[in-house]
């Protein structure tokens, strides 16, 4: 082993060996250690209507499972061996609540599903059997969707009644809840029953992941909440308190894909057009305790629009509305996670309640039954972009071409136990963060009074949690100005770190939202240039070969930071971005493979993949 890899290994077991306590909403003494454990909390098999239409009938939830584990499966998509680099330590499989498993059935020739109207005109979409006729088959849900009526199409009533409604969800439910225990091991691997409510108004995303930490006992007494019953997620919040109270199970929401809401995720507005309330605000945060920052189809931090003094904040732009006329979203506050944090701030200032104090995940939401997020060997977000030769064509998802998407992303939690309850636990406390896809392992704390000593590796993280709150948390109290631990180490497979960066957004006297990104520690071979900006990193990547090296970089950052623009009384927010140095995008794996010009994908050649940390939220006595 070079002596590379053996510093970043020591440095890895010892940061693991280090790890801290549980998380609390106040400083208090350490407790038992934390560690970290990665896993996809967005992932559809053939399940889902939309993957069994699109012609990926062997994505099953086994398959998904077996992958996620770190075995070799044949992809659903190519037919090919598929393996990941790492196996995962945790898996949501969350096939659309809508239909679920019905189209299987249709196909299948089920008495109950074939023989219904609506299983009959899907049957007699036209097109060669198989792929094309099944695409046929996602355009008419589609038209039926939007109230396309005339000779051959059924009502949505009457698909409801078909297949949906009553028990006909049943049996595919069932099935999918006894394969998740069937591959829930404690301790080493854990399944967490889920699923997606889909909801689209206009055209616009707000889809919302749902995980619960209990098992089957409690799981059969319920059928997953979709769209078909409301569109509303205020309806959505409902159904999930009644059904806590009926059954006693406990559940996450996680809004996905907000950069192409079209301006719905994160409004000043209820559903009804109502200014939000401090009422809303609590239920809202009672079950949305976390939002998807990056996935498969785009990146929702922040827009250069949004942010034009963040030199970061181009990338992984994804602005295809999943509509068939095909439009282009323009940013807008209600479509990014920095500027929903900022809102909420705001909002706080009016009633007394943030709705939007959350904390940043990232995942697939892959199509393929496969958790793949890698760039080195990327799956595609479904069966039509699942090879680097039918990239370049269209993707079905409005005008998205298969380059448009972006090998993304996964959620780290830091937990006592790999288990459904401590996952579970870690995300309703906000100590989780987002990667892009690198397995960089980030700590984040807040206090009042820590110093440099408070870094020492005898003492942190124990040090962060017996004198601070950690990602997720609320720094209350009273002092100067608040100060940060923040430690990142390198994926010991990826690219070494350029630089971690700390966002902060606050209120002003006025209740104005402002923000600003503070460099905080970056690789020894730069200094801060006059202008206050550190100079970019080297990139090393060869564009004939696609290799890179670590010349550049660090193994690991790591710093105290103090705010120094800090106003007595200021409520603000402060979350920390990792960034490493650059290394290929997929698609310039893609280009050298197929012999093409890079530059023909009309995509970046490098990024600088990164992880976003869960806020802290700091609300001081003056």
């Amino acid at each position: 082993m070079a002596h590379g890899m053996r510093k970043t290994m020591t440095l890895l077991l010892a940061f693991t060996a280090l790890s801290g306590p549980l998380a609390a909403a106040k400083p208090q003494a350490a407790t038992p250690q934390t560690h970290l454990y990665w896993g996809d909390t967005h992932l559809h098999t053939s399940h889902s209507f939309d993957v069994f239409l699109f012609n990926t009938p062997t994505s099953t939830p086994e398959t998904a499972y077996r992958f996620a584990r770190g075995e070799k499966v044949i992809s659903p998509t190519t037919g090919e061996g598929w393996q990941l680099t790492k196996p995962l330590d945790f898996l949501v499989v969350a096939d659309h609540a809508e239909l679920v498993g019905s189209l299987a059935k249709v196909y299948g020739g089920e008495h109950g599903f074939a023989d219904t109207e609506s299983g009959m005109a899907l049957l007699a979409r036209s097109g060669i059997p198989g792929a094309a006729q099944m695409l046929n088959a996602y355009l008419y849900l589609q038209d039926i969707g939007s109230g396309k009526t005339g000779p051959g199409y059924v009502t949505p009533k009457q698909a409801y009644i078909d297949l949906h409604g009553g028990t006909k969800r049943q049996s595919a439910w069932f099935s999918y809840i006894d394969t998740a225990e069937r591959f829930n091991e404690p301790g080493k691997f854990t399944a967490l029953i889920g699923w997606e409510w889909t909801s689209q108004p206009g055209g616009g995303n707000l889809h919302r992941v749902i995980f619960t930490p209990d098992g089957a006992e409690k799981a059969k007494q319920f059928m997953p909440f979709s769209q078909l019953e409301s569109g509303q997620p205020e309806k959505l919040w409902a159904w999930l308190d009644a059904t806590n109270k009926r059954t006693g199970a406990d559940f996450v929401a996680i809004p996905h894909n907000s950069n192409l809401s079209w301006g719905k995720m994160f409004q000043v507005e209820d559903s009804e057009g109502n200014p939000i309330t401090a009422d809303y605000a609590e239920r809202r945060m009672r079950w949305e305790r976390v939002v998807e920052t990056t996935q498969i189809k785009g990146d929702s931090e922040t827009h250069p629009a949004l942010s034009p003094t963040d030199e970061f904040a181009d990338y992984e732009r994804y602005s295809f509305v999943m509509v068939p006329t095909g439009p282009i979203a323009k940013p807008v506050e209600a479509d990014y996670v920095r500027a929903a944090l900022k809102r909420g701030l705001e909002i706080e200032a009016k009633t007394g309640v943030n709705p939007y104090k959350f904390g940043l995940i990232g995942s697939t939401d892959a199509h393929t039954g496969m958790s793949s997020y890698e760039e080195t060997k990327f799956g595609g977000k479904g069966q039509k972009d699942s090879r680097p030769e039918l990239r370049k064509n269209p993707t079905g998802l409005g005008a998205a071409k298969g380059w448009d998407m972006g090998a993304a992303g996964i959620v780290a939690v830091w937990a006592p136990r790999n288990d459904r309850r401590s996952i579970y636990d870690a995300f309703q406390r906000k100590e989780v963060y987002a990667s892009t896809g690198p397995r960089m392992a980030v700590r984040l704390f807040a206090g009042w009074n820590f110093n440099a000593g408070d870094l020492d590796a005898r003492r942190f993280p124990a040090s962060g949690y017996a004198r601070g709150v950690p990602m997720g948390g609320d720094l209350t109290g009273k002092g100067k100005a608040p100060s940060f631990l923040v430690e990142a180490l390198k994926d010991p497979d990826g690219g070494n770190l350029d630089r971690i960066q700390i966002v902060k957004g606050w209120v002003d006297a006025k209740g104005s939202a402002h923000e600003k990104v503070f460099d905080v520690a970056w690789s020894a071979e730069r200094k801060r240039g006059k202008d206050g900006k550190v100079p970019a990193v080297k990139n090393t990547v060869d564009l004939k070969t696609g290799k890179y090296t670590n010349s550049v970089g660090a193994v690991q950052l790591k710093t105290l930071w103090r705010d120094p623009e800090y106003k007595a009384g200021q409520k603000a927010f402060y979350y920390a971005r990792v960034l490493q140095i650059p290394t290929p995008r997929y698609s310039l794996y893609d280009a050298i493979k197929l012999g093409i010009d890079p530059r023909e994908t009309g995509k970046p050649l490098t990024i600088q993949e990164r992880a976003y940390t869960s806020p802290i939220w700091v609300s001081a006595k003056s």
